[in-house]
Order: structure tokens, then C-alpha cells, then sequence
């Protein structure tokens, strides 16, 4: 009896709080005075309890990452620098398989400026999304302003604003996944940036050995050692300079890494991962990298800089050893460049000092060698002799390299929603590629810069095996497998052609599901991962179940919502729910997040608020939600008759069978009452 009343109370306390507009952060603002033409403008979130906000780093696929604009148009203040922000939680989110970092009851974000004469005020903006446990609130925008006129002369002044109440700009548009807490992290996100830095570097490294078995690299190690045991006037000196020369590749390439990390910025670099143009630009850098490394081409950097180098080598001393560093990092460019840039594109998903950090593991790994056959130059008799393997070396890299480019245009198709590249189309792109590679170890397929090959070494035979065994094991992931060992790199198994894979169809019984496509009726589509019949339009879902004489079920949900995703895998795959929507109702899944824009004509004004216009279909059904059942958090689950009157209290996230098969069983017995 006890439970019967928790869990009846439960269910009225949740359709209490989701039929509501919920604002669970508000913001402030303050100004920091550096000095007189410097100002940090600070940005404060408090938070309500039980709720996220996220951090600005949060890798592309995730949750909407917080975001600040300032309005510099009038050219009366230059940004310094970008938005920093506080040490906050990361975890590791078991859904989307990577870290995300978020902040509990307050976050503080602090941007620095340079003032002209005449500066007042600092107008702007910010982005961002919030979740609890069981829910998400759509990406929602605040105005801000920073008043730079009340600053006093003392320097550690701070004049607070106003609060700013969310709801006063709520930009309700867009609905996207939330990270589910882990309530033991709090303390754990010093450890997992760590282990994060660690993963970068050890990646990192195990390329700068892949590097050094390139043809570029690999003949350079003997010349280079018995250059400085030739030059040297003992071995003690001989050794000195190599250790030296090492010294100066490990500085050249962290260098590198850091001045991609001054340019750009720490937590810039992790928007830019975010960002899907940015990874289309990343693909196509990769597969001109591929491309490459396969024998199409070479990338060089101009001779004359390799000449102007190699002159300044011949100073001596520390200074001529340093230019000799560069030499070798300027003539090996065509070999290390395409794995350099593929480390710098991995690591500006990290964020933070990740480029630095993986420069200084793949130039260890270039560095080390010298410095140790330089101590032990007898070791040099134990290198296998340069020849056609090391083309194969590099020709497995670009075939690598292709595989992974198709990762970054995967990222972009899905945060656009384009649909181009599906979970069955990105597998069969990988099986196409491994396949290739394992016919070249093989030696069924040659490339332009090959040797010719008499027989294949035992090395070469198992290599291929696995890469053959790989591809294999991919095969079933177009039917549907969930391939765990590859399980970060296709898109989730609900962005896919088919909730079952290529050439699988699962009808159930009913008629709510369809044998083919052609058999649905116009706008319907077979929804993931269940094939329930599920319409994207209300105005054709509301039609259709007009025809049908059935209630309507409105879900309004969005692509990447993980609590969504939670009752679709765990509540509606029960026999007795999934029986219920495939032949109870009719299902409208209207998604907050999608960011497919509006028709001219549809480019409305916001009935939830005034003076604000449509842009996407996002927005439209955000506006349905907010305007007509004043809710905002996602999932929200309404029965509704064909009057569009609601038969039962909508509700949220009901993670209870028993529960959401009763509110759907009353819902469906007052139709028609």
C-alpha cells in the first residue's frame, strides 16, 4: 500500500512539474576592472538544485555546449582572448561515450576586454541548455549587459546587474541530448581530464613510431646518428648532440602545438569540433591527407625553405643543431604533415592544452631514436634496411587516415541532420575501406609507389588477417549488430536507414507498421529503434488519425534527447507498451532540435513570445509545446482527441512500465467518450 501511494504521489508531483515553463538558472552580471583599458565582463549562473548547466567543451554529438557572444559592431571594446570559465564536473557519459564536463549550482564565466574612449556598456548574449535527472530544457538565450560606467577607480571593483530571468529571452528552439549524471563524479573531474590528456598522449605517441617507419623518417636515423658520432670529437660529445638534436624535435613540434593552441584558443578549439562546418573542413583535410599517403601526390613545403634551413644547419653549436631539428621536420613534412594534422584535428576535440600535449608525445617518439642509437650505435646493425615496406607502412596510414576523415563528415550529417551518411552507410563506407586494406596487404590491389612484391612476409600475412577479421566483424552491423569495438565512431543506432539494418524488416502486428516504405501513408515514417509508425508533421499526424479514428499521441522529443532515448529502449520496448503505439494511437514525434528551416511563409511570430520569429521546425513545435501546454522540458508525452483537446495530464519521464502503460491505457478508454 505504501508504494502504491509513493509511486501514486510520484505521479502526480511529475505531471506537476513538467506542465510548466521551467527556468531553473538565472543570470548576473558584473564588471572586474584590470586596469584602465582592461575589464573582465563576468558572467554569473545560479543554478537550481538537481540541475546541470553544461561547460563550453563539449565534444560535437553532445549536449548543447554554453556559448557567449559580445556585440562588438561598434567597435567601442576588442575581445581579449576567449570566455574562461570554472573547474566544474566532467564525467564519463556511458551515452554518449565521451567526456562531458557540466557545472552544479553555479558556474562563473569571465571575458576579458580592451576599452576605446567612449565605452559605456558591453551588450551580448548567451546559449545554453540545462538538464536534471529525468529531463532537458531546450538551448535557451539570455541577454546580457555588462556596465562598464559604474566601475569605481579601485581595480577590484564589481558592480552587479540585475538579475536576468530566463524566461525574459527564453529561446525554447532546439532540444538536445543531456549527459545522465553520475552523482559519484563530483569529485572525479580531475582525474578524467587527466585521463583524457593521457589518452592524447599516448595516441600521440604510438604515431610519432608510426611516423618514424615512413619513408621520409626511417633512412634519416642512421645518417643523422653517424653524422654527430662522425663530427663529434669523442663519443661523450657525439652523444651530447644527439640527445640535443632530439631535444630541439621535441621543442619544434611542441612549439607547433602551442601556437595552434595561442591561435585558436583552449576552449575555442573545442567549438570548433563542435562545429559542423568545421568538420566537413576536417574531413576534407583528412582525405587530402588519405589521399596523400596512398601515392596521388606529396605534400611539400617549399623547397627554398628547406634550403634556407639546411644553410643555417652549418653554423655549429647549439644554434646549427636546432636549424638541423628543422631540416628534418621541414624535408620529412610530406611523411609527417598528414599525421601531425590528423593529431591536431583529434586533439581540437579535447580542448585545453590537448595540441600541446600531443605534440609533446608524437616528437618523443620521432626524438627518441636518435638519441639512443646515438648512444648505442651498434644497435643501427639491428635496423631492418630501407626498402618498399616503408611505402607499405605509409600507405596503411593513408588507408587509416580515410577511414577516420569519414568519422568528422559523420559528426557534421548528424548535428545538420542531413540523413546523407546513416549508421548502415557510414559502416559500409568502413567495410569498404578495411576491405581495400586487406586485398593491399594482401597484394591483390598496387599503388603507384609500391615495390613489386615476390611474396608476402609473415608480418604483412597477419596484419592483413586482422584487418580482414575486422572488416568481417563490421558486416553484421548493417543488419544491426551493435559492433561495441567501433562503437564511438558510427552514428547511434537510431540514425539509420531502418531500426534493424539493411534488408531487415520487423512488422510486429497491427496496422501501424508497414511491410515496405512504399506501404506507409504519405509523412510517416518507421521510427528507431522499434518500427512504430510515427509522423514528424502534427498537421499530417492529426489527419491521418482523423481517418484512422484514432486518439493521438503527441512526442515531443528531439534527436540526441538521452532521456528520451531512455524511455524509447527501456519503456516503449516492452511487448505490452510497443503493443499499445503501433495499434492504439497514432504516434507525432515532434523534435525541438530540428534545425531544418521553415518555409518564408511559416516564419512566424512566437505565440509563446511576442516579438520573436520562427526560424526552424525546431522552433515551431518548441512554440506548440511551450504556447498551449506551458511546458518546455522534453520528453512530454499528450494524448489528445481530434478536437485537440487533451484526454488525460500530459507527462514527462516515466521510467515505470507499469505506470506508463496505465496513463496510456486511460488516455486511449476516453477517446470517443
Amino acid at each position: 500500500m505504501k508504494k502504491f501511494l509513493f509511486a501514486f504521489a510520484a505521479l502526480v508531483l511529475s505531471t506537476a512539474a513538467f506542465a510548466q515553463i521551467l527556468e531553473p538558472v538565472k543570470w548576473s552580471t558584473s564588471v572586474e576592472k584590470v586596469s584602465d583599458t582592461e575589464f573582465d565582463l563576468v558572467s554569473k549562473a545560479t543554478i537550481e538544485k538537481g540541475w546541470h548547466l553544461y561547460s563550453q567543451d563539449v565534444p560535437a554529438n553532445g549536449p548543447i555546449p554554453t556559448s557567449f557572444i559580445y556585440d562588438d559592431s561598434e567597435g567601442t571594446f576588442t575581445i581579449v582572448g576567449n570566455t574562461t570559465e570554472e573547474e566544474g564536473h566532467t564525467i564519463q557519459d556511458p551515452v554518449f561515450e565521451m567526456e562531458i564536463k557540466y557545472f552544479e549550482k553555479s558556474a562563473t564565466f569571465k571575458q576579458r576586454i580592451q576599452v576605446k574612449e567612449g565605452a559605456s556598456t558591453v551588450n551580448g548574449f548567451v546559449e545554453f541548455m540545462v538538464c536534471d535527472d529525468s529531463r532537458c530544457l531546450p538551448p535557451t538565450e539570455v541577454e546580457l549587459t555588462f556596465d562598464l560606467s559604474k566601475v569605481s577607480a579601485n581595480g577590484t571593483t564589481t558592480v552587479t546587474s540585475e538579475d536576468t530571468n530566463v524566461s525574459e529571452a527564453a529561446e525554447a528552439s532546439h532540444q538536445v541530448a543531456a549527459a545522465s549524471t553520475n552523482k559519484a563524479a563530483g569529485g572525479s573531474d580531475k582525474s578524467e581530464s587527466k585521463k583524457g590528456l593521457l589518452s592524447i598522449f599516448i595516441l600521440a605517441f604510438l604515431s610519432g613510431f608510426a611516423a618514424l617507419l615512413t619513408p621520409c623518417v626511417f633512412p634519416m636515423i642512421p645518417m643523422t646518428v653517424s653524422f654527430f658520432t662522425k663530427q663529434s670529437k669523442n663519443k661523450a660529445v657525439g652523444i651530447k648532440n644527439a640527445i640535443i638534436y632530439g631535444v630541439c624535435i621535441i621543442v619544434i613540434y611542441v612549439l607547433l602545438g602551442t601556437a595552434v593552441t595561442g591561435i585558436f584558443g583552449a576552449d575555442a578549439l573545442n567549438a570548433l569540433a563542435a562545429n559542423p562546418w568545421f568538420n566537413i573542413i576536417f574531413f576534407v583535410l583528412l582525405v587530402v591527407f588519405a589521399v596523400s599517403f596512398l601515392g596521388a601526390f606529396e605534400i611539400m613545403l617549399p623547397n627554398s625553405w628547406a634550403n634556407k634551413v639546411d644553410s643555417q644547419a652549418d653554423r655549429g653549436g647549439l644554434v646549427g643543431i636546432f636549424f638541423m631539428a628543422l631540416a628534418l621536420a621541414i624535408v620529412s613534412f610530406s611523411c609527417t604533415g598528414p599525421i601531425v594534422g590528423t593529431l591536431l584535428v583529434e586533439a581540437a576535440s579535447k580542448g585545453g592544452i590537448a595540441p600541446i600535449v600531443g605534440m609533446l608525445g608524437f616528437s618523443l617518439a620521432i626524438a627518441l631514436p636518435f638519441a639512443l642509437f646515438a648512444a648505442f650505435p651498434g644497435w643501427l646493425n639491428s635496423l631492418p634496411k630501407s626498402g618498399g615496406w616503408l611505402n607499405t607502412v605509409k600507405v596503411v596510414l593513408g588507408f587509416l587516415e580515410l577511414a577516420l576523415a569519414f568519422k568528422f563528415l559523420s559528426n557534421a550529417d548528424y548535428i545538420m541532420q542531413w540523413h546523407i551518411l546513416e549508421r548502415e552507410v557510414f559502416i559500409a563506407i568502413w567495410i569498404a575501406v578495411f576491405g581495400a586494406l586487406a586485398f593491399y596487404l594482401f597484394g591483390k590491389i598496387q599503388l603507384p609507389h609500391d615495390s613489386p612484391l615476390t611474396h608476402i612476409s609473415v608480418g604483412r600475412l597477419s596484419l592483413g588477417l586482422i584487418t580482414l577479421t575486422f572488416t568481417i566483424y563490421m558486416i553484421p552491423g548493417l543488419w544491426g549488430a551493435p559492433l561495441n569495438l567501433i562503437s564511438a565512431f558510427p552514428p547511434p543506432p537510431n540514425y539509420s536507414e531502418s531500426p534493424y539494418g539493411v534488408g531487415y524488416t520487423n512488422t510486429g502486428g497491427g496496422v501501424a507498421t508497414a511491410d515496405s516504405h512504399e506501404a506507409l501513408p504519405e509523412g510517416a515514417h518507421l521510427m528507431a529503434p522499434h518500427n512504430i509508425m510515427a509522423f514528424h508533421d502534427y498537421e499530417t499526424g492529426l489527419a491521418y488519425a482523423k481517418k484512422v479514428g484514432k486518439p493521438v499521441m503527441i512526442d515531443f522529443t528531439g534527436y540526441t534527447c538521452v532521456n528520451c532515448r531512455k524511455m524509447e529502449n527501456n519503456v516503449w520496448v516492452k511487448p505490452e507498451i510497443l503493443d499499445i503505439l503501433k495499434n492504439d494511437v497514432v504516434l507525432i514525434s515532434l523534435y525541438v532540435d530540428d534545425k531544418k528551416e521553415l518555409p518564408e511563409e511559416m516564419k512566424i511570430e512566437y505565440a509563446s513570445r511576442p516579438g520573436k520569429f520562427m526560424k526552424d521546425y525546431g522552433d515551431k513545435w518548441s512554440d506548440l509545446q511551450a504556447n498551449r501546454y506551458k511546458a518546455n522540458s522534453q520528453p512530454f508525452y499528450v494524448i489528445m482527441d481530434h478536437e485537440e483537446n487533451s484526454l488525460i495530464d500530459p507527462v514527462g519521464y516515466t521510467p515505470d512500465v507499469a505506470e506508463y502503460k496505465a496513463w496510456l491505457n486511460e488516455g486511449i478508454s476516453k477517446f470517443g467518450k
